[in-house]
């Protein structure tokens, strides 16, 4: 388990930047009409298209981990709202309401915002965030 434990940083850099990109495709797919999908042409100015908005910078910016902890922080907060607008109202539990995901985003996120964005960042190679 030693393995593990050296890998810690590198493995937290590797959940923000899969975390960014799956969240990324939300935004892709609303504002920029790509992968076609069901959200596609959404309006700007609907809830749908303001968290595209969000969804496609917040996504970008964890990629890169640049702001990771701000960042992190509004989209744990996106997630939680569109669980509870989308999803709650369909029954109690995530698995039958189809919030799964959102609850998933919502915690990861909130994770991010206490671990950092780990050693391979534009957060850590500007120096906004301390080597550990």
């Amino acid at each position: 388990m030693d393995f593990v434990r050296n890998c810690e940083g590198l493995l937290l850099s590797v959940l923000r930047i899969m975390s960014g990109l799956l969240l990324l495709q939300h935004g892709t797919t609303k504002i920029l009409d790509f992968p076609v999908g069901p959200m596609n042409a959404v309006s700007l100015t609907s809830l749908p298209g303001i968290a595209g908005f969000f969804e496609l910078i917040g996504g970008a910016l964890l990629v890169i981990g640049l702001f990771t902890r701000p960042t992190a922080f509004i989209l744990s907060g996106l997630t939680a709202v569109a669980y509870f607008m989308a999803h709650a109202g369909n029954g109690f539990y995530p698995l039958l309401n189809g919030g799964e995901l959102a609850v998933l985003y919502c915690f990861t996120f909130l994770y991010l915002v206490a671990a950092g964005p780990g050693p391979i960042s534009l957060d850590r190679a500007l120096g906004s965030e301390p080597a550990r």
